[in-house]
């Protein structure tokens, strides 16, 4: 007879006292960065929470920026209007990707076959004025439409060489396969537009963040969709494809890390990136190579100062 050896282990309730003051030598800092960033709070106890927060973010950015300056990373972080939020609330509330299951069929797919194209080395359709400014999604969980709308500027400048800002309201509001604020995917969108018939642009249907009833008015009308292909999932040959044929593309990033909270300038690489944790999506406006370091370009929409390259 066999008997499985095991320890037990006891577990006796354990009181510890957890000093939450914060650094005095930091008010200063503090009170100029809530200032700069217009912050205010309901209470003195959620003050003090995003304080601590705040302050936590604070030391990450100062160790990673050490580590930076000794060669350990490719890229610097610095802090940003995000600092009192934890990287769990940024995912939480600023991202919304919702990816379908893999086995759904995809059609017009782009492959990655290398074919007979003439890719350039670098592109950058920022250079081009292909790309509107950076935007603030807010707590909206809006990426989705942000990035759809994103890719179908870059054609409508492709096409008719004006760039239009069009409106993510619009498809947070009208895409009904979507859930709004609450997620969605970009092929959803691009097919409400296609099937609508337009999308209009950002002057006719502003963005709110938040849902709200469909407003769609052809007198807003600024773009459309007659069709749209996917990029295969992971193909980063693909990818590069796309971008140097066709134009910007919506794309899908895992946004659930601290570094990616507070990027500030460099190639973005960090090794916790997890491909079963895609949940932001975003637009590829370009690649290119810096110190033999291969990189995309990224926009994305946490308000103007955050600008992305990942590798």
């Amino acid at each position: 007879m066999h008997f499985l050896v095991v320890q037990l282990m006891a577990l006796v309730p354990i009181m510890m006292l957890v000093d939450c003051s914060p650094d005095t030598n930091l008010d200063n800092h503090w009170h100029l960065w809530s200032k700069t960033h217009e912050k205010m709070y309901n209470s003195k106890e959620d003050e003090l929470r995003r304080r601590i927060i705040w302050e936590d973010n604070l030391k990450f950015i100062m160790y990673h920026n050490l580590e930076y300056s000794l060669g350990l990373h490719s890229y610097e972080v610095g802090m940003n209007h995000l600092g009192d939020l934890t990287s769990e609330e940024v995912s939480r509330t600023m991202t919304g990707l919702k990816v379908p299951p893999r086995n759904r069929a995809r059609n017009n797919t782009i492959d990655d076959d290398d074919g007979t194209y003439a890719l350039p080395d670098s592109i950058d359709y920022r250079k081009k004025g292909y790309v509107t400014p950076v935007r603030n999604q807010g707590s909206c969980g809006s990426c989705w439409a942000f990035s759809s709308v994103g890719a179908l500027e870059g054609q409508l400048k492709k096409k008719t060489g004006k760039l239009i800002v069009l409106s993510p309201q619009n498809l947070v509001d009208c895409v009904t396969k979507n859930d709004g604020c609450g997620g969605g995917f970009m092929t959803n969108a691009f097919e409400y537009v296609r099937d609508n018939k337009g999308i209009d642009s950002e002057e006719a249907y502003p963005y709110v963040g938040e849902d709200q009833s469909c407003n769609y008015t052809t007198a807003g009308r600024a773009a459309k969709c007659m069709n749209y292909k996917e990029v295969p999932q992971g193909s980063e040959k693909a990818l590069k494809k796309a971008l140097g044929t066709v134009g910007p593309v919506s794309v899908g990033i895992d946004a659930t890390l601290q570094s990616f909270q507070f990027y500030s300038k460099g190639v973005y690489y960090d090794a916790s990136c997890n491909a079963e944790d895609i949940n932001h999506a975003v637009l590829a406006v370009g690649y290119g190579v810096e110190k033999k370091a291969k990189y995309w370009i990224i926009k994305n929409r946490y308000a103007a100062p955050w600008r992305g390259r990942a590798a």
